[in-house]
């Protein structure tokens, strides 16, 4: 039964609160009895206060009996990323560089806002140092590890938040996205989640990494996603970036479907390599899309390769982020970001600045693409899940992350809205990710149309979940 109840999704949870079918505390000590349960395993958190969740539980619980939820959240429980700033508990960004005494007394916008709306805070989850890689591990906190099979990574840098969302550690979990870090961990877990439009999601301090980050949510439905994102989208003045806040309800419309919408099915982008049995799912996905109604075509867009125009703006911020650091300091950051910040010490202000126009006419050329279609659909990533603790494949020709994620940061250049769900499970028994992406602000878009696919296609529980 606490297995069970750690797999109901946050609408079901707050439809059996309301129905007195389930408490709060129910739910949280089913949560916690899964992160007790697996967490020294798969390293998915790198806090957790029990006592903390519990007593807000408990509050919750005594709201729900007097008739009086408070907020759309009330007794939810949900992980933060170790990135997000939560008051109480030290953020350290999985660095030994930054110091656990704080002052911790201060939450991230969208952490303020599920507070406000009456979540209940379980832990924080791990994160590479700074989010800087598309895999989870740190000197820090360790190796994160995929629950389909622990010897592989759940991909990053919000891993800890798929391993929590896969497992039932939480029913909702916050990522953050500056190069595909949501729907990395999503597609290599087996889960949903979405990077909303730039600046949809207040943030603060805003990331090292500049405006190719994005706050958004991760869950094991796509209308726990819908139910986040309107509670985390709200406004919040600390951020120079947002967008106007316009109340939108992201799950008011999610069930209406994609009939007459046109899709254009991207098999890959710019002929990079895919894995044959991802490249069947997705195609056999792009397919059932037709019968539910959607026009699908297959164009040829000539789109430019972004990987230089990425790595400009994100070896940038990697550069900013070690510059405030001592030589004693320094020489405690992973390795691989030390690497990075060290090339982009090197740019050139024109270079950057090129870079800069380049993306400018990326954005302009995917605007003018969505002219033709409503969405684009595509593999979240070009293979399944590798070896845990190594930054790409071995014996693969790249040696930067960035070399095997060519599906995802190219729509943080963009600021589009773009999801994962999972779409199949290749021979191994690895999930497969599906990749929906939409023109810019239009984030109840890309969720109605995942949630369509997602009636057919459940998210999957990982074996080790259940053992």
């Amino acid at each position: 039964m606490a297995t069970d109840a750690a797999f109901l999704s946050a609408t079901e949870l707050l439809a059996a609160y309301r129905d007195k079918r389930l408490s709060p505390v129910e739910a949280t000590e089913a949560a916690i009895g899964q992160i007790e349960r697996l967490n020294e395993r798969l390293n998915a958190f790198c806090l957790v206060d029990r006592e903390s969740a519990l007593e807000s539980a408990r509050a919750s619980e005594r709201r729900w009996q007097a008739g009086a939820p408070e907020g759309r959240l009330d007794g939810v429980p949900l992980s933060v990323k170790d990135l997000l700033l939560t008051k109480g508990w030290p953020t350290l960004r999985g660095s030994r560089t930054v110091d656990p005494a704080g002052p911790w007394d201060e939450d991230a916008p969208a952490v303020a806002r599920v507070r406000e709306q009456g979540a209940v805070l379980l832990g924080k989850t791990t994160s590479p140092e700074f989010g800087w890689k598309g895999v989870t591990d740190s000197a820090l906190c360790g190796v994160t590890r995929n629950p389909w099979d622990p010897e592989r990574t759940p991909g990053g840098s919000s891993g800890g938040a798929a391993v929590a969302a896969a497992t039932g550690m939480g029913a909702l979990h916050f990522g953050t996205d500056g190069g595909g870090s949501i729907r990395i961990p999503c597609g290599f877990t087996g889960i949903p989640g979405i990077k909303p439009s730039f600046g949809r999601v207040p943030a603060y301090p805003l990331s090292p990494f500049g405006t190719v980050s994005h706050v958004g949510p991760m869950a094991r439905t796509i209308a726990d996603c819908a139910l986040m994102l309107t509670v985390i989208a709200a406004p919040d003045p600390r951020d120079p970036y947002t967008l106007p806040y316009d109340g939108e309800d992201y799950g008011a419309g999610i069930g209406t479907g994609v009939e007459g919408l046109r899709i254009a099915y991207l098999p890959t982008l710019n002929g990079r390599w895919v894995h044959p049995e991802v490249a069947e799912s997705v195609a056999k996905a792009a397919r059932h899309f037709e019968t539910l109604g959607a026009r699908v075509e297959q164009p040829e867009p000539d789109l430019p390769d972004t990987a230089a125009v990425f790595a400009y703006h994100w070896y940038a911020g990697a550069a900013l982020l070690l510059s405030g650091l001592s030589d004693d300091k320094r020489a405690l950051v992973d390795p691989g970001l030390q690497e990075v910040a060290a090339q982009a010490e090197a740019f050139s202000l024109l270079d950057y600045q090129r870079a800069v126009k380049a993306r400018e006419a990326f954005t302009v050329r995917m605007n003018q693409l969505h002219q033709d279609f409503d969405l684009l659909l595509m593999p979240s990533l070009p293979l399944p899940a590798f070896e845990a603790g190594v930054e790409c494949p071995r014996g693969s020709d790249g040696d930067r992350w960035t070399d095997w994620t060519p599906f995802s940061y190219p729509f943080n250049l963009t600021g589009q809205p773009a999801s994962s769900q999972p779409c199949g499970l290749t021979a191994e028994g690895l999930p497969i990710g599906l990749q929906l992406v939409g023109p810019r602000h239009r984030d109840a878009l890309v969720l109605r149309a995942a949630h369509a696919f997602e009636r057919s296609h459940p998210t999957p529980r990982p074996p080790l979940a259940e053992a």
